[in-house]
């Protein structure tokens, strides 16, 4: 990233999460409510662990924002970990923890690498002798900070017009019929329905019949001790022609996407608009043909100042590309679609070796989610803000919301008078 920044920092079970951003303008109003609809968002699903019945999360804003507004300094969060209660003398950054037992068997070292995990890889990059110091941190639990960093990076967008959504279009082999790479040929009205649907079904679906068989698979899983992966896709309209580049391999924006959700716990592959299908067409088969009107159609959704054409009155009818041509965004909503492999963490535990008596043993159980596709869906809408907001800074940077506008506007007229 070139004029967004961000870290995140804390284990799953210690005593809070931390992130913070650095990059971002003056004058946008923000609030701990902004950030806490999106925590809010993530730990909701049908198929999650008990973790969920433990933590509500809320962050809180530690510094960068004043009575409502941003100050453009770095803005620090801060999220607690409620089950810490049950686990600070395990995760105490001391040496010795006044009043713990040490038989504990949660004070034990965990020496059974979980297959599919960061356990082993971790133990052995960093040479911990307790898996503990390697799960901790790879946990999703970490995607509370990112989803953090997307709710204010969602609210500055939506100060442009650009809307993130997600739904999931499949679970284990259960999902919508006829959906395959659906989103590039859907207009905006009905894919604004369908995310409205999926808000409400617990599996973020928006097709019930769909959503009953999900959770049909999810309890079957559930029963046999089992986990279920599944494919979610993020939609992002009201991005302007333009952001990204040609000119360099690590800016072209379908590679920063890419990495960003990539780096999300679990997801195995990405796909942007026809993805891996393109390469089973032919090329007149799958190219956007190119259109021109001055009353062309905008993609963006309605806002208080109107609407404003992104693309200077050139449209295509189709949207195989996914949005995104040479690195660049072309005006076009971008279609996102990624894959989440089933939660490693298994009630029926895998055969693994043991890192210190070298012996064979089942694999060591952490509580966790038999499915998580549903929250990472949200997570998906965060870490493509983040991006897209990176990218946003980049082409229209200023050191206020104010002057952002101005060059926005002004670059939005430049591209109507092309």
């Amino acid at each position: 990233m070139n004029k967004l920044r961000f870290l995140t920092s804390g284990e799953s079970h210690g005593k809070a999460l931390v992130c913070t951003i650095d990059g971002l303008p003056s004058n946008l109003s923000l609030s701990a409510e902004d950030i806490d609809r999106e925590l809010s968002r993530r730990q909701k699903g049908y198929g999650r662990g008990g973790r969920m019945q433990i933590e509500s999360d809320r962050a809180q804003i530690l510094s960068g924002v004043r009575r409502g507004k941003t100050l453009g300094s770095p803005i620090s969060l801060l999220i607690e970990n409620k089950d810490w209660v049950n686990w600070h003398e395990v995760m105490s950054p001391e040496l010795r923890v006044k009043g713990a037992d040490p038989p504990d068997t949660k004070l034990q070292p965990v020496t059974r690498p979980r297959p599919g995990h960061a356990d082993l890889s971790g133990a052995l990059k960093y040479n911990h002798r307790d898996l503990r110091n390697v799960l901790e941190r790879s946990s999703a639990r970490e995607t509370a900070a990112r989803v953090a960093v997307g709710a204010i990076t969602k609210k500055f967008l939506s100060e442009f017009g650009i809307e993130i959504i997600s739904y999931v279009t499949e679970i284990g082999r259960a999902g919508q019929k006829n959906t395959e790479h659906r989103a590039q040929n859907t207009d905006m009205k009905t894919l604004m329905s369908m995310f409205k649907s999926a808000e409400t079904s617990p599996v973020r679906c928006p097709d019930k019949k769909a959503e009953e068989k999900m959770i049909r698979k999810i309890n079957a899983a559930m029963k046999k001790g089992d986990t279920l992966g599944g494919i979610f896709e993020v939609v992002i309209f009201g991005i302007p022609a333009g952001l990204g580049s040609y000119s360099q391999w690590d800016r072209k924006l379908e590679a920063r996407l890419s990495y960003a959700v990539m780096g999300i716990q679990a997801i195995k592959g990405v796909e942007i608009g026809l993805g891996f299908e393109m390469a089973r067409k032919s090329g007149s088969e799958v190219m956007d043909e190119i259109y021109y009107s001055p009353q062309s159609t905008d993609y963006r959704p309605q806002t208080k100042k109107g609407q404003i054409a992104n693309a200077g009155g050139f449209y295509r009818k189709t949207n195989n590309a996914g949005g995104i041509e040479g690195g660049m965004s072309n005006g076009m909503p971008i279609i996102i679609r990624a894959a989440m492999k089933p939660i490693p963490t298994l009630r029926t535990p895998l055969l693994s070796v043991d890192i210190t008596t070298k012996k064979k043993f089942k694999a060591a159980y952490e509580r966790a989610d038999v499915c998580a596709a549903p929250a990472a869906s949200v997570i998906g809408e965060a870490v493509t803000a983040i991006v897209i907001a990176d990218s946003f800074l980049e082409k229209f940077g200023g050191d206020s919301m104010e002057e952002i506008r101005r060059n926005y506007e002004g670059y939005l007229k430049q591209i109507r008078e092309f």
